[in-house]
């Protein structure tokens, strides 16, 4: 595209559009750049250490910043919340969209039709808290009835049969059961992520299972499906893990549910993408 310069009759080339999203934080007015952020110092609390936060959060480009809560945390650190303004840019537009969901999201009456169909049998799922985790509010969530979001858990579901093995398990425990419920699927759930004790603890699952396994060809073939779950995977994939799936923070029972059916039964027997059924078959 080119523009006549005025009383020349000569053309020019015009522009490029700016195709830019400039976006910056909100705070208090829109586009002002003020942010919020918390840390940990280990220092006393006091004046000093009031001194150190601002400091730190200065060579984090906040400027001007302050600080809006100090906690002590026993005798020798103190937590900070502080707010300020950075000067940083956000181009959204550059930002590419996420990957959509590979599969489509079933009912639990879809999923029982294409077990049923397909298997002619229960899938069999054992989850459990691995290691020294005793949080189960996240294997709880996605197996018990009561599930999570609104939606029931796995254990509501006809076609599926449900091993809750609780919080604590050791990998030895985890394999042991698996093998003898003839397992199709492995869940486990990894809340502790202090010194990345959820990433070490799901390397030692995996490579007990692969060993255990030596000749599966892949997850559901030769060997259960690996699925791991948390609020913290969000930094690693399923290859560096040795697993076949990693659920992030949110996930809910019908994601797990569509992901074991996508991942488990051959594509003959699973719904259509276009199936809009959404009635939920009577438990």
């Amino acid at each position: 595209m080119t523009v006549e310069i005025p009383g020349t009759g000569t053309q020019t080339p015009a522009d490029p559009a700016d195709t830019r999203q400039v976006i910056r934080p909100y705070g208090d007015t829109t586009g002002d750049g003020m942010v919020q952020m918390s840390f940990t110092l280990p220092v006393p609390a006091g004046k000093r250490a009031d001194a150190a936060a601002l400091q730190l959060a200065g060579k984090m480009g906040l400027d001007p910043a302050s600080v809006v809560h100090a906690k002590p945390m026993g005798p020798h650190f103190t937590f900070f919340i502080v707010y300020g303004k950075v000067g940083h840019l956000i181009d959204y537009a550059s930002i590419p969209v996420p990957a959509e969901r590979a599969y489509p999201l079933l009912t639990s009456q879809e999923v029982n039709l294409a077990i049923r169909g397909a298997l002619n049998r229960k899938l069999v799922v054992v989850g459990a808290c691995i290691g020294t985790d005793a949080h189960t509010v996240g294997i709880d969530a996605i197996l018990n009835v009561k599930g999570f979001a609104g939606e029931k858990g796995l254990e509501y579901y006809r076609e599926i049969q449900v091993v809750n093995m609780g919080a604590q398990v050791t990998v030895a425990e985890l394999v042991e059961r698996a093998k003898a419920e003839d397992a199709d699927a492995v869940l486990v759930s990894q809340v502790v992520t202090q010194r990345n004790a959820h990433l070490h603890n799901t390397k030692q699952m995996a490579a007990a299972f692969h060993a255990e396994y030596p000749t599966s060809v892949a997850g559901g073939m030769g060997r259960p499906l690996l699925v791991v779950g948390g609020p913290r995977f969000d930094t690693v994939s399923e290859a560096d893990l040795g697993v076949d799936r990693i659920f992030g923070k949110g996930t809910t029972p019908a994601e797990v549910a569509s992901y074991l059916v996508h991942a488990l039964l051959p594509a003959a027997d699973r719904p259509a993408d276009d199936d809009d059924e959404d009635e939920d078959e009577d438990e």
